[in-house]
């Protein structure tokens, strides 16, 4: 079942005992502390780790101002960007040098191919990654809510091991990483 933002913080509220929201504008404290911690909450546990459901692939557009030193060309990020994994040229994702500066790749490429973690729609959130966030958010919001650093501790640790457990899960939806250029492997073979 996809779950909505509100949905998301609603759960999470449950969780440590305090009243659900029904929007964030619907005037209760909570609504209103579930709302400003949201957005960051979310991102910061997107960028946590290279989620298969939140990483992309984009060419892309090369800005007409050079940066001011180190590399030749600069590109523009996407608008839903939040943390890059690798830059590439032509249909090879990886390889390149590069430096994130502000809303701009640098690098001295002509074209690049950038992969990286995006900002994806709560609805096309998989089942393990909500139950991760619904529990980094409960844990975020037991000291606003309850004010129990106690409480707070024990939500932080649950969050944790959801979030190891989610890792777990989403580890095995891709081809385990190997060994492409090895000194040691490639003297044995010669």
């Amino acid at each position: 079942m996809a779950l909505s933002d509100v949905a998301l913080c609603a759960r999470a509220l449950i969780r440590i005992g305090a009243a659900p929201l029904s929007s964030f504008d619907d005037g209760t404290a909570e609504s209103e502390i579930a709302g400003a911690l949201y957005g960051p909450v979310r991102d910061a546990l997107l960028s946590a780790y290279a989620w298969s459901f939140a990483t992309g692939q984009v060419a892309l557009a090369q800005l007409s101002e050079a940066p001011a030193a180190d590399y030749a060309h600069a590109y523009q990020l996407p608008t839903d960007f939040l943390r890059a994994l690798s830059a590439g040229t032509g249909a090879r994702g990886r390889g390149l040098r590069y430096r994130i500066s502000g809303n701009t790749l640098h690098t001295d490429a002509d074209r690049v191919l950038l992969t990286y973690i995006y900002r994806p729609e709560e609805e096309s959130f998989p089942p393990y990654f909500d139950a991760a966030l619904i529990a980094r958010l409960a844990a975020e919001l037991t000291i606003p809510v309850t004010e129990s650093t106690s409480r707070a501790e024990t939500m932080f640790r649950l969050a944790e091991v959801e979030f190891e457990r989610a890792r777990q899960i989403d580890a095995q939806q891709d081809t385990p990483g190997r060994l492409e250029n090895f000194s040691l492997i490639d003297a044995r073979l010669s």
